[in-house]
């Protein structure tokens, strides 16, 4: 390592978006990855039958055309491709109706009704302002604002529990149900502070750029940062899975693209006991149980429009998501689950055989759970597509277990990297303005279980690279 500058292990997105950025700097930089493939929560494979590839983490991604790293990057000339769903997002209620998030902010308050005026009064200041939110948001939350007054105003809203906001914001059932869609993507409760941030968020990307997909798969973004990185001279070692940082000892810098969990076992007894105490009660939050299906025909949704969404939010009303959201917080299993779905196939042929579809499903759960929530998640898509059973070919199951399993940084079936309450907000994993510095010289922490968390977007990466490069270079 020696001949090295920088090592960085995992090859996930925030791994990738890491070594780029120092190589960009002219840093000579090697990755390891202990997968086969580069990607982490960010892969693509055919998990049931031939032909029929499936996101094994995220499908779809707002965060990733709207990152302010991946808008600095030339990806598209190493095969990065978004496609865009006619509907971004759908939300599906009991008497065939659907709250709906259009492209047009315009169109999707129109559909609302008498709450046309009151999505206008939220969500048009935060389209309006969009880039400069993104780069206030995706950065620790203990920073020196660029855009301080705009930031407050974002913040007063965000720091708010989700169910209270969406009940004094809208009048309708289906207003208040699209935003608690939004808002359970953050795995809270919808009581608990903070839960209504990652909505707003969500609901002024898809306005501004979105809610699309990358042609062929989340490994497309995956494979166009490697090809990138190799460009730029970066070197990139997978099937290797590093055990100890006695392994990467020589490195300038060593950034680590995984969890407290594994950081605590990869530097041994080095750690000081303060920082230790901190890994060792880190909170993971609720984890996903997945199901990948092979379908024979696209999912039969009663509502029309729902037929033409890449993303679905499956749930009901504001009340029942919010029960179901609270189960997993609390340890247990809703009987009817909030659910996220993906139908990629609708708008991108590429992923399955002619005439065939896939869909991908996930229900929140308690961390670490072991119930099979199959028939549970089932039950929900039939309520509001009467007949999908009938079109099913193939499930792939992935429980929490299963998840881990295929990639180290999902402990225990949790998929953000940890919990995203305001305490795991301000300490992610420690409560500084440079939370990607370990107490080991040289060695930063550059994975979702650093600020901004979750999704793919680069940004924890590319903080702890530019942190590195301060330091060091």
């Amino acid at each position: 390592m020696s001949a090295i500058d920088a090592v960085v292990v995992g090859a996930g997105p925030n791994g990738l978006a890491a070594a780029v950025t120092l190589a960009r700097q002219g840093l000579r930089v090697h990755v390891i990855e202990a997968n086969a493939h580069v990607g982490g929560g960010a892969r693509t494979a055919e998990l049931t039958e031939p032909g029929f590839r499936h996101d094994l983490g995220s499908a779809v991604h707002p965060l990733g055309i709207g990152s302010p790293l991946f808008r600095t990057l030339p990806l598209e000339q190493h095969g990065l491709r978004w496609l865009h769903p006619e509907v971004p997002l759908a939300h599906p209620l009991d008497d065939g109706r659907a709250a709906v998030l259009y492209r047009s902010l315009e169109a999707t308050a129109e559909a609302l009704g008498v709450d046309a005026a009151a999505y206008r009064q939220l969500f048009g200041p935060l389209e309006q302002h969009w880039q400069a939110l993104a780069d206030e948001v995706l950065q620790p939350l203990l920073h020196l604002p660029r855009h301080p007054v705009l930031l407050a105003s974002f913040g007063v809203k965000a720091l708010q529990p989700a169910h209270s906001f969406a009940e004094r914001w809208f009048a309708t059932e289906a207003g208040r149900a699209l935003f608690a869609g939004l808002a359970a993507h953050s795995t809270l409760a919808l009581e608990q502070w903070t839960s209504a941030a990652i909505g707003l968020v969500l609901g002024m990307m898809g306005h501004a750029v979105g809610w699309p997909s990358p042609a062929g798969g989340a490994q497309a973004i995956s494979d166009a940062l490697a090809s990138y990185l190799r460009s730029l001279g970066g070197t990139i070692e997978t099937g290797r899975r590093v055990q100890s940082l006695d392994e990467v000892q020589g490195a300038r810098a060593v950034l680590l693209d995984v969890t407290p969990h594994q950081l605590l076992r990869l530097a041994g007894g080095r750690w000081p006991t303060w920082y230790r105490r901190r890994l060792e009660h880190f909170d993971y939050g609720p984890a996903v149980f997945k199901i990948d299906y092979a379908l024979d025909a696209p999912i039969p949704w009663t509502n029309a429009a729902c037929r033409r969404a890449g993303t679905i939010h499956v749930g009901g009303t504001l009340d029942e998501i919010a029960v179901s959201e609270r189960a997993a917080v609390r340890g247990r299993h809703a009987e009817r689950p909030y659910l996220l779905v993906a139908q990629p196939t609708l708008f991108d042929a590429t992923r399955a055989p002619e005439g065939k579809h896939t869909a991908w499903v996930y229900a929140h759960v308690p961390h670490r759970s072991r119930v099979d929530m199959t028939s549970r998640i089932e039950a929900q898509l039939e309520r509001f597509a009467p007949g999908f059973r009938d079109v099913v070919r193939t499930r792939y199951v992935s429980s929490p277990t299963e998840l881990e399993r295929q990639n180290a940084n999902l402990v225990g079936g949790s998929i953000n990297g940890g919990a995203n309450d305001l305490l795991h907000l301000l300490a992610r994993p420690v409560p500084t303005p440079t939370p990607y510095r370990t107490p080991l010289p040289g060695v930063y922490l550059c994975s979702s279980s650093t600020p901004p968390g979750g999704g793919v977007h680069g940004m924890c990466g590319y903080h702890a690279a530019t942190l590195a490069l301060r330091d060091l270079f």
